[in-house]
């Protein structure tokens, strides 16, 4: 049986920072190994614990989310980010999800609802709005699709255009009639092909198009 998720979390607002720690290291599936009051901590923090879950705030001294984001990721790839705003529409978020997060949550949000964040992250999923991504994405116009949209096939298209819809695999393959293994084969033809880290960025690339 595996331990409990490693998590680090990183703010700089001493009490929000505590506060955090302690409501995530209250689970028995959880358990905070640092806190860090900036960016350069948190890299540092995440180099030598190398956590499961980064959770951390996009605003801060010494070196903000996005690029803590960018450093942990490219080093440690197995660990997933968790970014915290204070607003659903910030120019940061979009910055931090292209960095490699793999998710935004308000900083007001309910308290069980940071619980759930972490793992759901953890599990490998994706923790993205449709609604608030269409606000902060500026789409290409129709047909000047770039990144690569244009060489996918039509069933690529359709799955990557489903994903940025939020449906889970399961769902697309009863919507389109495929089996779990044909699914993964597109999912992984689709990060190759856009060069994207995870589902996460496969969003984004679709909004980005103008596929959705």
């Amino acid at each position: 049986m595996s331990g409990p998720v490693r998590v680090i979390v990183a703010e700089d607002q001493a009490l929000l920072r505590a506060s955090l720690a302690a409501l995530l290291d209250a689970e028995p599936d959880l358990e905070v190994v640092g806190q860090a009051a900036d960016g350069a901590e948190a890299v540092r923090l995440a180099m030598r614990l190398r956590p499961d879950v980064v959770l951390s705030d996009i605003r801060m001294p010494v070196t903000d989310g996005i690029e803590a984001t960018r450093l942990i990721r490219a080093a440690l790839p197995d660990t997933r980010v968790l970014v915290l705003t204070m607003f659903e529409v910030d120019e940061y978020v979009l910055g931090a999800l292209r960095a490699g997060a793999a998710g935004f949550l308000l900083k007001d949000a309910d308290p069980q609802a940071v619980v759930d964040a972490v793992r759901t992250v953890h599990a490998g999923q994706s923790l993205l709005s449709p609604q608030v991504l269409a606000r902060i994405i500026s789409p290409v116009p129709q047909g000047r699709h770039g990144g690569g949209i244009e060489g996918l096939t039509p069933r690529q298209t359709d799955v990557l255009r489903l994903i940025a819809r939020g449906r889970s695999n399961a769902e697309i393959e009863v919507e389109l009639g495929i089996t779990r293994a044909t699914c993964r084969t597109h999912i992984t033809a689709l990060l190759a092909r856009l060069g994207a880290r995870d589902r996460a960025q496969l969003v984004i690339a679709a909004y980005e198009a103008g596929l959705v």
